[in-house]
């Protein structure tokens, strides 16, 4: 096979090996199913020794159920999850949470991704009003959608915001990864307090798998009890799930020489072929009619560019289309950077830019 490289999402990347080779030494003869497992043990505690002492994991599938899960689990049907416009739960997992969690998806808006601290009491008072979906959960996402990453600072004030005004704090961590390398911090501490996280591993090396962590101590005996129904109903418990759990776990304890978990180096890859990326789209932006549209923080560029221009470099590279530029000749793209993304697609992508607009 042609080996290719793309920017339309780090889904598209490989397997990582070491997470190949976590699967094939958790393959072999059998084991107890549906998570009664040797390998699930040691995920479970790989858990705790992340996120601390008492955090309970439970593997799925992917990231539309660990969402679901979670949201359900921290939520009645009679509840809404406060998102932000850019939420992935919003607009990019086809209604699941209403459908099948029953959950109102309560907008707030977020230009750059993050939502301020203020605009919270913004459902505040729906609280014991009937007529409305009760605003119990707030739903984070780090790193955002659109590629920028909430310091632990300011994380910390909006979950402690929300805890006073009765919500509970889900983080959508699909990238929390990139967030916690583009920080400079542990993937707890990135995770600013949540009460309940969805771990993402497809984003970041993993062949398939996520997992719903409980992390608020109040909540792990309740929800300890509630999530293997949850997983069960919501068709996200497998029945072989060393597989899933091996490469969580490698995700997790697989370390280098200077002691580097694998998560880390895969995300500070993905994060630095961004920032790379940028740098060298900037010096052509005016000639190429580029306008970045969003700081780059983690593993993604946003760039509005001609409409032309896109198609051109479509030909060789894909990537997705964001939204409609600021005029009808234009559009924002996002350029999505993974764990497998080398110098040599970067330097490409950059040349066709240089090459498609300097002629």
């Amino acid at each position: 096979m042609t080996e290719s490289f793309h920017f339309a999402s780090d889904n598209y990347a490989s397997v990582h090996p070491e997470v190949f080779a976590a699967m094939h030494a958790a393959d072999g003869g059998h084991d107890v199913a549906y998570g009664a497992d040797a390998t699930t043990a040691a995920f479970d505690e790989a858990i705790a020794a992340t996120f601390g002492d008492g955090a309970v994991g439970f593997p799925v599938f992917n990231g539309t159920g660990a969402n679901v899960v979670s949201l359900m689990a921290l939520s009645p049907r009679w509840g809404g999850v406060v998102a932000s416009e850019h939420a992935h739960i919003h607009n990019d997992e086809n209604g699941a949470p209403e459908r099948v969690g029953g959950l109102k998806i309560l907008e707030l808006p977020a230009p750059d991704g993050r939502i301020d601290v203020a605009s919270l009491d913004r459902y505040a008072g729906d609280l014991g009003d009937e007529h409305r979906a009760q605003p119990l959960v707030l739903s984070l996402t780090q790193a955002t959608e659109v590629g920028t990453v909430y310091s632990p600072e300011d994380l910390r004030v909006v979950v402690e915001r929300a805890h006073q005004l009765g919500m509970r704090v889900h983080v959508d961590g699909a990238r929390l990864a990139n967030a916690a390398a583009a920080l400079g911090v542990g993937l707890k501490e990135a995770a600013g307090g949540a009460d309940v996280l969805s771990f993402g591993g497809t984003k970041n090396g993993a062949m398939l798998g996520e997992a719903v962590v409980i992390l608020a101590d109040d909540l792990r005996e309740s929800l300890g009890h509630d999530l293997p129904y949850l997983r069960k109903q919501t068709m996200q418990l497998g029945s072989k799930m060393r597989y899933v759990s091996a490469q969580l776990h490698a995700l997790l304890t697989a370390t280098d020489a200077h002691g580097t978990p694998l998560w880390q180096r895969n995300a500070a890859h993905a994060n630095a072929m961004a920032t790379y990326l940028r740098e060298e789209l900037e010096p052509l932006a005016a000639g190429a009619g580029l306008k970045f549209t969003q700081a780059t923080e983690a593993n993604a560029v946003f760039v509005e560019m001609p409409r032309t221009l896109a198609a051109r470099l479509r030909e060789t590279y894909r990537f997705y289309d964001w939204k409609p530029g600021s005029t009808p000749e234009s559009t924002e793209v996002r350029l999505m950077c993974s764990w497998d993304t080398p110098v040599e697609a970067v330097d490409g992508l950059v040349a066709l830019i240089d090459e498609a607009t300097s002629a």
